[in-house]
């Protein structure tokens, strides 16, 4: 022991040394910030009451949110009851996953007019793992997501069931690990949710299934109501918002097989706010016009005349808001008296319903009432309807909305 302390006292420096990680100098941006504060009001300044000019923090150079997208915090009896089914299921909802502003509203649901339950969700199926990479989602990404849940569409027709609601809208993730993309699995959802409430009625809002029409067709006839799939943004923006292995013309395709199979409702969202223009829109609309309302007849006339084949019946505006500062930037927040321009524009070329507003999603609860109505009528009379009993009038659809 002696000997230790002999050899500490003889080699003091290795102790009483101070040895650093790092450089001891102070970077340049802590010399910045320490002159900041340097130049800044002092205790001095507060207790004379002579207020400095005020001090704004964070990224002055974005556009601030607007008060007509802010929302109450979510809660309630129904939205409570609605989370508790969907974790004892283990089941996804695209409410959760992709940060919708409208959670409070859709899952706080109520009683309608005729006593039925309006709150709702927005099935995710086949998990919380896209393999796709879109600029504007917050869904969680991965190359190899874990396998499907062979109990998944059990579970689903099973949570769908309880609600006692009239109308469910299913969507998914991008599965291009399958070789179906998983088709099957969404087809054979539907099939027991029609088997357990035949009442119900089905959105589906489905991916494009890598192009592949023989998996639309699969989900076209599997009993599904409504066949929706969202082409989200103008076509010259489509490279930059959307993942590289999904294409604008892809999507019209997958919309204009859907009705060639047979569905009677299909519909298609677009997202404003990410750097598109007025011709951009128009020019869209006027393609969606020319690729999805039919006419009477299919006639290709050189001297303009425009092919109305796609017939995609409804479309949605909405204003697109960034999840996280990981995703691309809002470009604009959209006024919602431009919003009820387009809503106009749209109607007048003759879709059959448009819901347009800063807080509108293509599972929009409101257009969703609209689409079980005309379904319904649709049902319950083997004579197809007038184009007049379709387009209601501006003020009844207002009331929707």
């Amino acid at each position: 022991m002696s000997q230790l302390v002999k050899v500490l006292r003889a080699r003091p420096s290795i102790f009483g040394r101070r040895y650093l990680a790092t450089a001891s100098s102070a970077t340049p941006s802590s010399s910045k910030f320490r002159q900041t504060l340097d130049n800044g009001p002092g205790l001095d300044d507060f207790i004379s009451g002579e207020v400095p000019d005020r001090i704004v923090l964070g990224n002055t150079n974005s556009p601030r949110l607007p008060s007509y997208l802010k929302t109450s915090i979510p809660s309630g009896e129904s939205f409570n009851k609605i989370k508790k089914d969907l974790r004892g299921l283990g089941l996804h909802t695209v409410c959760e996953e992709a940060r919708c502003p409208n959670i409070g509203d859709c899952w706080g649901g109520g009683k309608s007019i005729e006593g039925r339950n309006t709150a709702t969700a927005t099935i995710m199926l086949m998990g919380d793992t896209c393999t796709r990479g879109c600029r504007f989602c917050s869904v969680k990404t991965s190359r190899t997501p874990l396998p499907l849940d062979p109990h998944e569409p059990e579970n689903t027709a099973e949570a769908i069931s309880r609600w006692g609601l009239g109308y469910i809208v299913l969507t998914s993730v991008d599965r291009d690990d399958l070789a179906d993309g998983g088709a099957h699995h969404f087809a054979e959802t539907i099939r027991k949710i029609k088997q357990k409430a035949p009442h119900i009625l089905v959105e589906a809002l489905t991916g494009d299934f890598a192009g592949s029409l023989e998996h639309v067709s699969l989900l076209a006839k599997s009993g599904l109501d409504v066949y929706a799939h969202n082409v989200e943004t103008v076509e010259e923006l489509t490279p930059f918002v959307r993942d590289r292995r999904a294409t604008f013309r892809q999507s019209l395709r997958v919309l204009e097989h859907a009705k060639k199979e047979g569905v009677q409702i299909t519909k298609t969202s677009i997202m404003l706010g990410v750097g598109e223009n007025s011709d951009q829109i128009l020019a869209t609309l006027k393609g969606t016009a020319f690729h999805f309302k039919s006419s009477l007849s299919t006639i290709v006339d050189h001297s303009g005349v425009e092919l109305r084949a796609v017939n995609v019946d409804v479309v949605t505006f909405g204003q697109y808001m960034r999840p996280t500062k990981r995703h691309m930037k809002v470009d604009r927040y959209v006024e919602p008296a431009e919003f009820d321009k387009w809503k106009k524009v749209a109607e007048d070329l003759g879709f059959l319903y448009v819901a347009s507003g800063p807080l509108v999603r293509s599972s929009y609860k409101a257009g969703e009432f609209y689409i079980e109505n005309v379904l319904r009528k649709k049902q319950s009379s083997s004579i197809p309807p007038l184009e007049s009993e379709l387009t209601q009038t501006d003020s009844s659809r207002e009331q929707i909305v």
